[in-house]
């Protein structure tokens, strides 16, 4: 399963990106191989549209699951849940490492 965590960096120990559609960078890892990848999000300079490009991405990406903090909103929210990518919200204020544990011990909520 491949798990995507928006984040303010590029490791374990990076603090979680509250937002989705601008986070920083897209982080994902790989549960089957063991691997962290991230990705930076380019959708600082758009006015309009960064959310549902970032949803985008995260699909092209194979996310099974998404782990933010405030999670997607209108729009991204729907499309999301038509893709079948679960998005897991209350990640605030943690390092990667952390919400991943929160997530696995099923401490966080579905939206």
């Amino acid at each position: 399963m491949k798990i995507l965590f928006t984040a303010h960096g590029t490791d374990w120990n990076a603090q979680m990106d509250e937002r989705l559609g601008r986070a920083e960078y897209l982080v994902v890892y790989d549960e089957e191989s063991d691997k962290l990848e991230a990705f930076a999000n380019d959708t600082s300079s758009m006015e309009h549209g960064a959310g549902l490009q970032t949803a985008q991405k995260i699909a092209e990406l194979g996310a099974n699951v998404i782990i933010t903090g405030n999670g997607a909103g209108g729009k991204v929210a729907d499309l999301i849940k038509k893709t079948n990518i679960k998005t897991y919200i209350g990640a605030k204020n943690m390092t990667l490492k952390e919400a991943y544990e929160k997530y696995t011990n099923g401490e966080l909520t579905l939206q």
